[in-house]
């Protein structure tokens, strides 16, 4: 994951989460695509299967356009059919190159370095340091005079718009990727009915919770067989509710007025003591810092522990029926944010931002050109309403490769062709993350329709968060070069330390100061400083939505 997501820390979480999520893949070639795994913005099409879909508008030049580009699984098929329904309605010869995401970046490196770049440019992190610095080198268009021109683009964020800003123009299209709906802790509802308990809304209460279910047989089968919290290497889930406990949010501020990532705050300390005072009890998992991420996913959903932590994309066909199997009378519920000393109530924003689509600079005496690209871009990131995901809609049905092609029709769902076969134009488009007008316009739930268990836990989880605020740090959509070099590096040295102390290891009193020491001298000061002067040049503060 390191190696993979070594310049943003929020989406190498984004890559460990998805390895136990199904609907995570955001329609760009993961392996578990899902339609409404990432939807997106734009006029949907009322168009009915019975008429043509509407035409785009276009010179009667046909252009050439290349792309390169990078994909996790298998590699679509040169000249498949969906390249050439591309070719049919856009009136051109789309030519794109992908290559394995395992050597992406040094391709991608030595195209740009051998100045023979292709017409189009993809990027898996929007805030890639050589994104900037080829940006100021003149590699790539200006899009300023066309963000108002199409109807997904001038749904870009202002944190969207600042990551793609390089000395006054915007040189990228930064993706969808969901900004409030995040990753929240979720508990067996069926177990707190079982033993008369209330959903905590505090952490006193989420400690006498943790012990009841390690403690009281939560389930009913006579045995001391459960525990409390479900945790993996790298303290994740954190149990953190609310901004306020979040260690990646920048919402705390040191004594000099500064804002400091989370994990070093004094809040955090005194969270470490909490959870060392559960693992004591016997309340999380035991040895977490030796279990990977899927193997938390099965100590969860074989029923061992009560808590864990949900996704209102969905946690998974497969482990709800493994949860079912065990148990066919499991709940599960989000838990909801907890009031903060300082009074908020909320829990911190996504990145809202997963890959980017740049143009060859050299595109700039071929304005046609680029507007036949721009459109092909915009037409992949449209949003299509749950209701409209499905063959009467037109634009739909053709950019997922026709109804019995590209996908089926399963339980009014539109479940898409998961084998390369190059069958969906979808396949080979630059973005096809839509962006919704909003994260519960993408409807999540509405695919797992037939699965009650699934499909409740979901819409609990979109009410959640549509009733929730959520936090957008200062720092947000800001590039720190700094903090692109030392973050992930540091966070992981942390978790190391902070291991140790919830397990007994090392005393949290004790060792505390010298694990600030430690963050401080290996980078983390010279990142603080400049991230604090990056957010005083924006004008930008930490705020709620």
């Amino acid at each position: 994951m390191k190696q993979r997501l070594n310049t943003t820390l929020q989406l190498a979480l984004v890559a460990a989460l998805c390895a136990g999520l199904a609907a995570c893949s955001g329609g760009n070639g993961g392996a578990a695509e899902q339609e409404t795994a990432a939807p997106a913005p734009a006029p949907a099409s009322s168009e009915t299967k019975e008429q043509p879909a509407a035409a785009e508008t276009k010179s009667e030049e046909k252009f050439t356009i290349t792309m390169l580009d990078f994909r996790y699984g298998k590699l679509p098929p040169a000249g498949g059919t969906g390249i050439q329904m591309i070719n049919e309605r856009f009136n051109v010869d789309w030519q794109p190159t992908y290559v394995s995401r395992d050597d992406y970046d040094q391709k991608l490196s030595v195209t740009v370095a051998g100045g023979d770049m292709p017409d189009i440019l993809i990027m898996e992190n929007p805030m890639e340091p050589n994104f900037y610095k080829w940006a100021a080198q003149g590699a790539f268009l200006p899009l300023d005079e066309y963000i108002d021109d199409y109807e997904t683009f001038k749904l870009l964020p202002d944190f969207a718009i600042n990551a793609a800003t390089v000395n006054g123009h915007i040189y990228e299209l930064p993706g969808y990727y969901v900004s409030q709906f995040s990753n929240t802790p979720m508990i067996r509802q069926d177990w707190l009915d079982n033993l008369g308990l209330k959903m905590p809304t505090n952490y006193e209460e989420l400690r006498e919770v943790a012990l009841a279910f390690t403690n009281d047989d939560p389930d009913g089968n006579g045995k001391k067989d459960t525990y409390g919290m479900v945790m993996a290497e790298n303290i994740n889930p954190q149990y953190h509710f609310g901004a306020y406990w979040d260690f990646l949010a920048w919402y705390h501020k040191d004594k000099d007025g500064n804002f400091v990532p989370g994990i070093i705050s004094d809040v955090r300390k005194e969270h470490l003591k909490f959870l060392a005072d559960l693992y004591k009890e016997g309340a999380i998992t035991p040895d977490f810092g030796l279990i990977n991420w899927g193997q938390a996913y099965k100590e969860f959903y074989s029923g061992k522990g009560g808590m864990f932590i949900g996704y209102p994309g969905g946690v998974g066909p497969e482990n709800i029926t493994a949860l079912k199997d065990i148990n066919p009378n499991a709940k599960l519920a989000p838990i909801p944010p907890f009031a903060a000393p300082d009074g908020t109530l909320g829990f911190t924003s996504n990145s809202g931002m997963y890959r980017a689509v740049m143009l060859n600079a050299k595109l700039k005496d071929q304005p046609e050109k680029v507007k036949r690209i721009l459109e092909i871009v915009d037409f992949g990131r449209r949003f299509y309403p749950a209701e409209q995901r499905n063959p009467s809609n037109a634009d739909f049905d053709w950019f997922r490769g026709k109804e019995g092609s590209g996908y089926k029709m399963q339980d009014g769902v539109a479940v898409l062709e998961l084998e390369e076969k190059g069958l969906k134009p979808s396949d080979y488009f630059p973005d096809t993350n839509a962006w919704a007008p909003n994260d519960a316009a993408n409807q999540f739930a509405e695919q797992y329709k037939s699965e009650p268990l699934h499909y409740d836990t979901l819409k609990a989880f979109e009410k959640m968060h549509m009733e929730s605020k959520h936090y957008y740090g200062p720092e947000k959509g800001l590039y720190s070069e700094p903090k692109n070099k030392y973050e992930l590096d540091l966070y992981f040295k942390m978790y190391a330390e902070q291991t140790k102390m919830i397990v007994g290891q090392t005393p949290i009193d004790e060792g505390w100061d010298a694990m600030l020491q430690k963050y401080m001298n290996e980078g983390g000061a010279e990142m603080i400083k400049d991230v604090n002067e990056k957010i005083k040049a924006a004008g930008t503060s930490g705020h709620w939505e």
